[in-house]
């Protein structure tokens, strides 16, 4: 399968792998590309990168880029979160994506753990789980706006923790509401939709992200997305590829290669 993977992490967030490890083994697979996206810094964030971590990531990418020049092609990119601002010139590519709502003043994380989550319900939303994905659908809507990101990651990550709707009903006309006035919006902005696997080599989930019923939605209006597996170890670079390459025929990120070297 020649097959390429730009959602990437690293141990400089919260990958267990080092870039030049995930080289190696996109290498060994016979991606034709690999493309890393770090988490963007955000002060709230534990795995997300410091400033100084962002600057040493930048440094050993393009080290990359010329040490593996004419074995893979290497893209410099980074997960940028709503919240969080980044020097768009320094990358390739961003991955735009949502991880928090802000309520009552504070962000709160919506992908952390099921209990993390019922908390946050409990707590700040008064036990309303629909009040919840309104504001993170809100935020996914703007996403493009908000970052003009080229790719848009994991849409209903807010759906993690939810297999077999143990925590809300993804049916519920209010849940349904949120996330399809989310996806209108998307589907105007120049950009790719996600087809994540992450949450199933995280035995999270038994379907990637999104949804069959977005993901149709997308497609039928003759936009274009991208296969991820949201790579937080090497083992896991081309999970579930298999499974949905047939969605996918894009055969690179970038067309041009011109950003390589910077």
């Amino acid at each position: 399968m020649n097959a390429s993977n730009y959602h990437t992490h690293t141990t400089f967030c919260d990958g267990t792998d080092s870039p030049e490890d995930l080289v190696r083994e996109a290498i060994r697979l016979g991606c034709p590309e690999i493309g890393f996206s770090g988490h963007s810094h955000l002060a709230e964030d534990c795995c997300s990168m410091t400033p100084e971590g962002t600057i040493a990531y930048c440094r050993e990418i393009r080290r990359l880029q010329k040490a593996y020049c004419g074995q893979i092609r290497i893209l410099l990119g980074i997960e940028q979160d709503y919240f969080s601002r980044i020097d768009r010139e320094q990358f390739d590519y961003v991955i735009g994506a949502v991880h928090f709502v802000r309520k009552n003043g504070h962000l709160h994380t919506v992908d952390e753990s099921p209990s993390c989550f019922q908390r946050i319900v409990r707590e700040e939303y008064g036990g309303d789980g629909y009040a919840l994905a309104e504001d993170y659908y809100a935020l996914v809507g703007n996403l493009w706006e908000q970052t003009h990101c080229d790719i848009i990651a994991h849409f209903d990550l807010i759906t993690k923790f939810n297999e077999g709707n143990c925590l809300f009903d993804t049916g519920h006309p209010r849940y349904r509401a949120a996330a399809d006035a989310a996806l209108k919006r998307l589907l105007q902005a120049p950009c790719l939709l996600e087809v994540n696997t992450g949450a199933i080599s995280r035995l999270y989930r038994t379907e990637a992200y999104p949804e069959k019923r977005f993901l149709d939605r997308w497609l039928s209006a003759g936009k274009e997305i991208i296969l991820s597996s949201d790579c937080h170890a090497k083992k896991n670079l081309l999970f579930g590829f298999e499974r949905y390459q047939d969605l996918s025929h894009r055969e690179t990120l970038l067309p041009n290669p011109a950003a390589e070297g910077k």
